[in-house]
């Protein structure tokens, strides 16, 4: 591929790029398991090998962990389905609440324009009656959601057994796809790639716990009604990178007007959790994961919404590891060397327009980007 034309070999990067993106929206029910379930046994990886060095068997050194991981999220469930439980439980007050919201936005409405009450009752049943078509509409498609969710859930335990057992074949299949004079880079990507899946995915994992505890702790001691809820389904959004916290925030304001028919319960939530945030992105979040997912901001975005649009949550999930995954191959290879500087936020000290060195691509001089 060196010797070929530059146009040739760009067009077979592209048409590269293109057929993998065809083939991750065409199987994307059948890939995204199996990406889940890699990152996951690499998470799991540290575990194995503890019990393996303390002579258990194979077979149970990859179950327990397993095991240990479904226990985690069965309690997250457990927890999850409470706080929803306890807010259900309140429908008559939330609807006597809502209708006093809607009561106060008619009378401002009604003040600022000439817009009759009858109007806009009449706006508000035919907008209902919309709402009420295309939830229809979804409730019909529930159910096929829902076993799709199952059959994702039920296949990850046997991928992540699989691959843990199988994994020296993995390797051992994925070192002769090279040279044996390029094994030494392929051996320090294998490292640096576990240890960027392990430092992200367990970072998210504590990150999940801090805010919940922090977010639902606070908003708990300051009186906001449902709080928990608030801060467990923030800090779920939250591992979806800049559009989670979007949604997070507009979750939480819409569970404390529901719950709450004065304004300063909405003003509280925003400041906390807009505090909570700062925390979180600047102190606690780099402290933990560290600064080894170096994605420019533009690249992380544009990875969220191609990945939500491929596979939906769980391709918005994946995306950020993902791409981090596909730097470490790129910045290790001379052909693809210029993608990987284009995922990563290390910008040039210099103009490439002006000083001839920056456009190699050899190692440059570069300064700090903007990261997550």
């Amino acid at each position: 591929m060196t010797d070929m034309p530059l146009t040739v070999k760009r067009s077979i990067e592209l048409l590269g790029l293109v057929l993998l993106v065809t083939i991750l929206v065409v199987g994307n029910s059948i890939i995204m398991p199996v990406i889940m379930a890699f990152f996951i046994s690499i998470v799991v990886l540290p575990v194995y090998r503890f019990l393996i060095r303390k002579k258990l068997p194979e077979a149970v050194a990859i179950i327990l962990p397993i095991l240990l991981l479904v226990i985690l999220i069965g309690l997250l469930v457990w927890f999850f389905s409470a706080q929803v439980g306890i807010l259900v439980s309140d429908f008559p007050q939330i609807k006597n609440n809502v209708n006093i919201h809607l009561k106060a936005l008619s009378n401002w409405v009604s003040n600022i324009s000439h817009i009759s009450t009858r109007e806009q009752l009449k706006f508000i049943t035919e907008k209902s009656d919309d709402l009420i078509g295309m939830a229809g509409k979804a409730a019909s498609g529930a159910a096929v959601t829902l076993s799709s969710v199952f059959v994702f859930v039920g296949l990850l335990p046997i991928y992540i057994y699989l691959m843990l057992f199988y994994k020296d074949i993995l390797l051992r299949f994925t070192f002769m796809w090279f040279k044996p004079e390029h094994h030494p880079k392929v051996k320090e990507a294998i490292y640096e790639t576990e240890s960027i899946i392990k430092s992200y995915l367990v970072g998210l994992l504590i990150q999940v716990s801090y805010m919940t505890v922090l977010l639902g702790g606070i908003l708990f001691l300051v009186g906001i009604k449902h709080a928990l809820l608030i801060g467990v389904i923030f800090a779920i959004l939250n591992l979806i990178p800049y559009v989670g916290a979007l949604i997070g925030n507009i979750i939480g304001v819409l569970l404390t007007l529901t719950s709450s028919t004065e304004l300063w319960p909405v003003v509280t939530v925003l400041l906390v959790i807009a505090v909570v945030q700062f925390l979180d992105n600047n102190i606690l979040m780099p402290r933990i994961v560290g600064s080894k997912v170096k994605i420019n901001a533009f690249f992380a975005i544009l990875g969220v919404i191609i990945g939500g649009s491929i596979a939906g949550v769980s391709g918005m999930f994946l995306s950020l590891p993902v791409i981090a995954v596909l730097k470490v191959i790129f910045d290790r290879t001379v052909t693809f060397k210029q993608w990987g500087v284009l995922l990563g936020d290390e910008r040039p000290e210099k103009s490439p327009m002006t000083f001839a060195t920056f456009r190699k691509k050899k190692t440059a001089a570069v300064k700090a980007g903007t990261e997550k």
